[in-house]
């Protein structure tokens, strides 16, 4: 099935002048805070994916529907409105680590977070690890 490319791809575009960029800056360092935790637990160097998503690792998915991409395995972005996480492919089987992590909102793939404050560090260590295992089950994952 011919698609056209998936809107967030894979850049080379600088992650630490784009984490610099934050212009808030409790945001700004809770995004440095999640880069290092994020390279702590996956030993991936970050990369950038779109133009707002700092990304570790990647896997290629098809569908069946046919539809087919590539995206970071896990990662986040400094929103304005939060911190977003991605832990792919989705919480469909979190609910005690979440109910055990804080102030949160969840989407079909994503954490949304206020501030690092909020939530318990060693059980957000633990949602990104458990996603990473639920996706590898899933789809051959890559480091970056």
């Amino acid at each position: 099935m011919a698609d056209p490319k998936n809107k967030t791809q894979a850049s080379d575009d600088d992650v630490d002048a784009f984490l610099q960029g934050v212009e808030h800056p409790t945001r700004r360092a809770d995004a440095q805070a999640l880069d290092e935790l994020f390279q702590k637990i996956t030993g991936w160097s970050p990369r950038m994916w779109g133009p707002t998503i700092v990304g570790y690792g990647q896997y290629h998915y098809v569908y069946d529907s046919g539809r087919e991409g590539d995206m970071c395995a896990t990662g986040f972005s400094p929103r304005k409105s939060n911190l977003s996480l991605y832990i792919m492919p989705g919480y469909q089987d979190f609910g005690e680590l979440l109910g055990r992590l804080g102030k949160h909102k969840t989407g079909a793939a994503c954490l949304y977070i206020n501030k690092l404050a909020d939530v318990d560090m060693a059980v957000l260590e633990e949602i990104i690890r458990a996603g990473l295992d639920d996706l590898e089950k899933r789809w051959p994952v890559k480091p970056s």
